[in-house]
């Protein structure tokens, strides 16, 4: 059994508490007094399904990511549209493929999974058993080694950077 220890103040319990009150739209003692034990309850709660503790590093490169990621979803916005409003034989080319990927942190991993799904026309299918490849679906998929380069440039070699 874990060790008791008194939830570290992090950036998810201080938004947590600050929704807490802009959702009440109040400052009155009370609610701040309520927000502050909801927000203990919910971080002592939740400790335990977060037994991984994250270390990033490299904020710059985070902060190059983010807009990396940003500029790729505005410019598949465009090209899914395309697809979506173009010929029939452009909506046949969609389908699946292995990428393999040497990321192997668990944060990493999640963070590739959250950029390639919220990337319109791709979504993350899975992770082999051993971790070394991932299978996503793309709506356009006319060359499967751009797709490999583009996730492994853009996208692992950043977060390896952040997380590894």
């Amino acid at each position: 059994m874990k060790r008791w220890r008194w939830p570290s103040l992090t950036l998810f319990t201080v938004t947590l508490f600050l929704l807490w009150l802009l959702l009440n739209d109040t400052l009155a003692p009370g609610q701040v007094v309520l927000g502050l034990v909801l927000t203990i309850v919910v971080a002592l709660s939740t400790a335990a399904m977060r037994p991984l503790r994250s270390r990033p590093h490299h904020l710059l490169a985070a902060v190059r990511l983010f807009f990396i990621v940003l500029f790729d979803i505005a410019r598949s916005n465009i090209v899914v549209a395309g697809v979506i409003l173009g010929s029939v034989k452009r909506r046949s080319n969609s389908g699946f493929m292995k990428i393999p990927i040497d990321l192997r942190d668990p944060y990493g991993l999640a963070t590739l999974a959250c950029i390639i799904t919220a990337t319109p026309g791709t979504v993350w299918a899975g992770l082999s058993p051993d971790g070394h490849a991932l299978t996503i679906h793309v709506l356009d998929l006319q060359d499967e080694e751009t797709w490999i380069r583009t996730i492994k440039h853009r996208y692992e070699r950043p977060l390896m950077e952040i997380f590894e």
